[in-house]
C-alpha cells in the first residue's frame, strides 16, 4: 500500500509544483500523465505476473513493483511444497519398489472388496492383470468356493489354504486377508507348494520306511515266536535249517535298509566337496566282479571303459552309485540277457557312465518316478531281488553332488540304459592327477 502511495504523492507534489509555476492546468495535466503512467506500468507488472502463473515453478518476474513482497513468499511456500510433495513421491516410489521386491504376494481391495493394486509376486500366484483387473472384484478375479467363503467372513483370525490350478499347473497359496485403513483391505499370499510337496514326501518317507520294516520284522517275529513255543524236538534240523535261512534274510534286508538310509541321511546332511581324482574304472571292476557274481553266468557282460578317464569327486559315494547301477541291471535283466558297461568322454569333453541292458524296461510313465524313494515299478520282483527301493535315489543324490545328472532311458519290453553324465570341470586324466598329486 505504502510502495503505491508513494508514487502518488510524488506525482501530486510534481503537479503542484508544476501548476504554481505554470499555471493550475498544466500542474492537473502532469499529475494526470503521472496517474496514466502509473496505470501503465501496473498493467505491465500485472502481465509478466499472469505470464508467469502459467510457470508458476519458475521464479516470479523480478521488479514488478508493489507485486515483490506479495510473490516471493508465495514463490518460497510454493516451492517449499514442491520439494516436500517430490520427497513424499520418492517415499512412495519408494515403498512401491519394496512391495515388489517382497518375496510374497500383496494386494491392496477397496470396500466391496475390488483390486486397487498388486505387486508381481501376487499376479502370478493369482494371475492378475492390473490394468485389466483393477476395480473388479476379488471375487469374480479368484473363482473358488472355499475363497469366496472366507473373504466374505466378518474376520480372519486364520490363513486360507487355496489349491488352484492354471494353465495345467496346480499351485497351492497359503492367502490372508485383513483390513486396514479406512474401509480397506489387504491381502498377503504366499506359494507353499513346494513346502506342502516337500511335507508330503515327509510323510510318504515315514509311512514307506514303516512299511519296508514292517515286513521282516513280522517275519522275524512270527519265526521267534514259532521257535520259542514249539517243544525241544519239534522241528528236524532241515526245517530249523529253513526258518533260520528265512530270518537271516529278513534280518539282511533289514540291515541293507537301514544301511540305505544312513547313506542317503548322509548324502542329504553333508555339504559337497569338489573332491580329488577318482580311478573311476577300479570302482567299475569292483561294480562289474559283484554284478557278475550276483549274475551267476546268467548274463553276457560287455565293456568299454577309458583306463584313463578320472573324476574329481568322493570314492565312497560313486562306489555306491556305479554299483547301484549294475547290480540294477543284473535284477531286471532275464537269463541270458546282455549288459553293457560304458565309461568314456562325451563330446563336449564331460564323461559318461553308462549301463545298457537287454532287460523287461520300464513304461514311459514310470520313468519320472524311478528316483522317487520307495517307489517300485514291480514291488514283488523288488522284494525278491532284495532291493530297498532307496538305489536309485541315493544313485541321484551322489550325481547332484558331483555336478552330474542321472538320464534314465528306457522301452518296455526292450531293455534300460542308466547313465551318469558328469561336466567338463569334473574329468581329469591320470597324467593331470599324478602332475596334482606331486605338486
Amino acid at each position: 500500500m505504502i510502495r503505491t502511495l508513494v508514487p502518488v504523492g510524488v506525482w501530486a507534489l510534481l503537479g503542484g509544483l508544476v501548476g504554481a509555476w505554470l499555471g493550475a492546468a498544466t500542474g492537473w495535466g502532469v499529475f494526470a500523465v503521472g496517474l496514466l503512467t502509473m496505470v501503465l506500468a501496473s498493467g505491465w507488472q500485472l502481465s509478466r505476473i499472469a505470464r508467469w502463473i502459467h510457470n508458476i515453478d519458475d521464479p516470479p518476474p523480478p521488479s514488478v513493483g508493489p507485486w515483490d513482497g506479495i510473490l516471493a513468499p508465495i514463490y518460497r511456500k510454493l516451492k517449499q511444497n514442491r520439494l516436500e510433495l517430490q520427497e513424499r513421491t520418492r517415499s512412495f516410489q519408494r515403498v512401491l519398489l519394496a512391495a515388489e521386491a517382497l518375496p510374497d504376494g500383496a494386494l491392496t481391495l477397496d470396500a466391496d472388496q475390488a483390486l486397487l493394486w498388486c505387486n508381481q509376486t501376487a499376479a502370478t500366484h493369482l494371475g492378475l492383470d492390473l490394468e485389466r483387473d483393477k476395480h473388479h472384484s476379488i471375487l469374480n478375479i479368484v473363482r473358488s468356493p472355499e475363497f469366496a467363503a472366507y473373504a466374505r467372513q466378518a474376520q480372519w483370525d486364520k490363513p486360507l489354504v487355496l489349491h488352484l490350478k492354471r494353465e495345467s499347473r496346480e499351485r497351492t497359496l497359503l492367502l490372508h486377508l485383513a483390513p486396514y485403513g479406512v474401509g480397506q483391505f489387504l491381502m498377503v499370499t504366499r506359494d507353499i507348494t513346494q513346502i506342502e510337496r516337500l511335507e508330503n514326501m515327509r510323510k510318504d518317507f515315514v509311512a514307506n520306511v514303516s512299511h519296508e520294516m514292517r515286513t521282516p520284522l513280522t517275519v522275524l517275529s512270527g519265526f521267534l515266536e514259532t521257535l520259542h513255543d514249539m517243544p525241544e524236538g519239534a522241528l528236524d534240523p532241515d526245517q530249523r535249517r529253513h526258518y533260520l535261512g528265512l530270518m537271516i534274510e529278513q534280518s539282511r534286508n533289514m540291515q541293507a535298509l537301514v544301511a540305505d538310509l544312513l547313506t542317503l541321511s548322509a548324502l542329504e546332511s553333508s555339504p559337497n566337496r569338489h573332491g580329488e581324482p577318482i580311478l573311476l574304472p577300479a570302482l567299475i571292476q569292483t561294480a562289474l566282479a559283484q554284478g557278475q557274481a550276483l549274475s551267476g553266468g546268467r548274463h553276457v557282460f560287455e565293456t568299454q571303459i577309458d583306463e584313463n578317464l578320472r573324476i574329481l569327486g568322493a570314492d565312497t559315494e560313486l562306489a555306491s552309485a556305479v554299483t547301484n547301477l549294475m547290480t540294477n541291471a543284473v535284477n531286471y535283466t532275464p537269463d541270458e540277457g546282455t549288459i553293457t558297461v560304458t565309461w568314456a568322454r562325451t563330446e563336449d569333453g564331460g564323461a559318461r557312465y553308462a549301463v545298457r541292458d537287454t532287460g523287461i524296461g520300464i513304461a514311459e510313465q514310470d520313468i519320472v518316478r524311478l528316483t522317487e524313494r520307495f517307489f517300485r515299478v514291480d514291488r514283488g520282483r523288488s522284494r525278491a531281488t532284495g532291493g530297498t527301493g532307496l538305489g536309485l535315489a541315493i544313485t541321484k543324490h551322489v550325481a547332484i553332488r558331483h555336478d552330474a545328472t542321472l538320464r534314465i532311458d528306457s522301452v518296455l519290453g526292450k531293455g534300460s540304459t542308466f547313465s551318469i553324465e558328469f561336466p567338463p570341470h569334473r574329468v581329469c586324466t591320470a597324467e593331470a592327477a599324478a602332475q596334482d598329486h606331486a605338486a
